[in-house]
Order: C-alpha cells, then structure tokens, then sequence
C-alpha cells in the first residue's frame, strides 16, 4: 500500500486546492481584465472541485463563493462572483456538497439526486400536500417565464422554516428537477422551467448510479488530492451508501484511477484513504518546495479546502469551528473567522465587518493560532497577516480600518 507523511498530504491538497501556485493548479496567476476571460478562471476553480458553495453570509465584505474565487484569482472582481450564474454559462445551480454552483456536465450525474429528492429532503411530499400551489407556480412560470423569489405571493415569515408556502414549493420543485434556477441577482434566485434553462444534451442523458458514484468520487479525490473515505462522501453528501460506495472505489482502483493510500502516523496506525497515481507523483514533485511563509491568503470557512473539520485537524493541526449560530458571549474567536493562510499553515483568524457606506473594513479580532514560543505571534506570522488583509480590502474596494 502507498502511503504519504502528513506534509506531502497537506502540500498535496494545497497543491489541489490551488493554494500553492495558482499555475500548479492550472489556474492563471492573475485574474483577467476582461469578463469574458474572468469568467473562464472561475470556472476552472470551479471545475476544479466540481462545486462552488454559495453561502449568504456578506459582512466581511464578499459572500463565501466570492471569497473563495478571490483567493486563488488575485484582481477578480467580487460582483462578477455574484452573477456568475447567467443564462447560456456552463454552470448550472442545485444539491452538490450543499447548495452550489455546478458545471453543467454534472447535471446527469445527479440525476440520482433528483430522483431521491421528489420528497424534499426537509418538509417531505410538499408537492404532494400543497398540489394547488405547486400547479399555481408551474402554470405562472409556464405562461408568465422566469419567476423570482420576491414576486411570489404570500407573507414571508423571519426565518427559513417560516418561508411562505410558494418558496418552500418552488424550492422542492427545484430539488426534483422540475423547476431549474435560471440566474441570481442581488443573490435572489429566479425560477424557470428546467427545460428553458438546462440544454438538452444534458437533459436527455442520465448516468446510471454505479457510473455517477465513480465520477463524483474521483471529482472529490482530483480537488482534495489525498482523502478518507468519508471525505470523499461528505464531499457529495452521499449519505447512508456505505456499499456503493465500497464498491465504486473498488473499481476505480481496478480501472487504475485511484490508489489505496495511508497517511503515516507516529507511533501509531496511519490513517487509510485514497489518492489518484498521477497525485502520488505530484506529492513527490512537492517534496523540495518551500512555500513562502510571509504572504497571506484569507479563506472563507468554507472553502474547499476547509469545511472537513477533521481533515483539517489532521492535516494542519487548526481547529475549523464557525461560530456563527452561538450566542456572542460564547464566542472564542468571532462571528464569522476567515483563516489566514501563509505557505502551508493555517497561521491566523479574522473576524471582519465591511462598512460600505464608510467604503472601510473593520478587524473586529485576530486570534494567531500558537505556533510561536510564549504563544507570541512570528514578524513572518503578522507580515502573512498584513499582506492577506491588504489583498482582501483592496479586491473588496474597501479602506482598512483601526481598532
């Protein structure tokens, strides 16, 4: 069996994330001027993971789907980050690691997922207890095009569960395939038919559920680089699906795209997991690199690189908690932390707020993980701080503000 050190498996997924070098990835170092090429390297990011995560969260300065474009393509334009969902771009929006952006070459490959989510996965056989609202919005988007969100009718309740019944129905309609979200604007979704919106090249094909497991698991294994097994499904959220799971594994291994691979550990039993060959040979290309420890990147906390809280444990020593639905006084680190990536260690934590009509960015906190002697923050650990924070306000349009 392969193994790897936890370095290379960290310098690996880096490598993978486009975290390193954006050209070792296969990304362009800077974002192009021009939109049309701009759009192209977001969706090389994109194509990367096989997902983008949308997130709504917008208080430091650019929603997580923007943030995550923002650094690997240094000069993109957050807003173009919010309108990359567009009538004739190869994206098309529904389930993949949650809610996300997704190359259109996925949608027959979750056609499995459709099929599962005729019931919503949270309200049940909504369609089937609402029937007369469900036709209503059929009918009105049929006859009327796109619908958005805000122009259904009805009351809006304060929070998710209380969304008025039209929202919750088209959301269910969507989650079936019916329905196809046609483009965001102000990050409000419009609403079409999924034939209006979804070509049908992709409409047309299904790929069976054998195939489908081999694609988005040897899609996750080509953005983490090295990966565990329930890595790779909470990836795709494939729950409850141990054997097929299994057995799709087995076939890659056999078809010679993926290796059995485990992470080394001292004094104890390495970690198993997977890894495709050609990435056994990038780990060892890595081996002499020394990524630069001074200049800093933040990422959002979702990033791909970062939302599987135990890898990232295991693989930087960084404890990635979100802190967002816990009371404020029970907060160690803030609201909404942003880690600070410098060469190949998570080194820092930002809690940040956008004041857009005082064009400034407020450092609410910033928490240095206790990497140096007597816990104090390295010159090189404040310097990647100075330089992630100046990049980000600069593509945000915004002026640093003291505390």
């Amino acid at each position: 069996m392969e193994s790897l050190t936890i370095r290379a498996a960290r310098r690996l997924a880096l490598c993978r994330a486009g975290l390193l070098k954006p050209t070792w990835a296969g990304f362009p170092v800077r974002a192009p001027a021009r939109e049309p090429l701009a759009r192209l390297g977001a969706h090389q990011v994109i194509a990367r993971f096989g997902y983008l995560q949308l997130d709504t969260v917008s208080v430091a300065g650019a929603r997580s789907h923007a943030l995550v474009l923002l650094s690997r393509l240094q000069g993109f334009d957050p807003a173009l980050a919010e309108a990359l969902l567009q009538p004739g771009e190869p994206l098309f929006e529904y389930w993949g690691h949650e809610a996300s952006w997704l190359p259109l070459d996925l949608y027959p490959v979750l056609a499995f997922r459709r099929r599962e989510l005729v019931h919503h996965p949270w309200w049940g056989d909504l369609v089937g207890r609402h029937p007369e609202v469900a036709e209503g919005l059929r009918r009105r988007i049929r006859d009327g095009g796109p619908l958005r969100s805000a122009e259904m009718e009805g009351r809006s309740g304060k929070g998710w569960w209380d969304l008025k019944v039209a929202k919750q129905v088209a959301s269910a309609l969507w989650s079936s395939g019916e329905l196809a979200i046609r483009e965001r604007a102000g990050f409000q979704r419009t609403y079409d038919l999924a034939e209006r919106v979804i070509p049908a090249r992709f409409r047309e094909v299904e790929v069976s559920m054998e195939d489908a497991l081999e694609q988005l698991l040897l899609l996750a294994l080509q953005g983490h680089g090295w990966a565990t097994t329930g890595t790779l499904a909470r990836t795709w959220r494939l729950r409850n699906r141990p054997a097929e799971i299994k057995a799709a594994l087995a076939r890659l291994v056999e078809k010679g795209a993926a290796v059995p691979c485990t992470l080394a550990a001292d004094g104890g039993p390495g970690q198993p997991g997977w890894v495709r060959p050609e990435d056994l040979d990038l780990a060892a290309r890595l081996e002499p690199v020394r990524p630069r420890p001074d200049t800093g990147v933040l990422l959002s906390p979702f990033d791909p690189a970062l939302w599987d809280r135990p890898r990232v444990a295991r693989l930087f020593g960084f404890d990635q908690v979100l802190e967002i639905f816990k009371p404020a006084d029970q907060r160690v680190h803030g609201y909404y932390c942003l880690p600070v990536l410098a060469g190949e260690r998570l080194v820092a934590r930002l809690d940040l707020k956008a004041h857009r009509k005082a064009g400034t960015l407020q450092v609410l906190s910033c928490h240095f993980e206790d990497h140096a002697e007597h816990g104090t923050p390295s010159a090189t650990d404040r310097e990647a701080v100075r330089t992630a924070l100046a990049r980000h306000a600069e593509a945000i349009g915004l002026e640093l503000r003291a505390t």
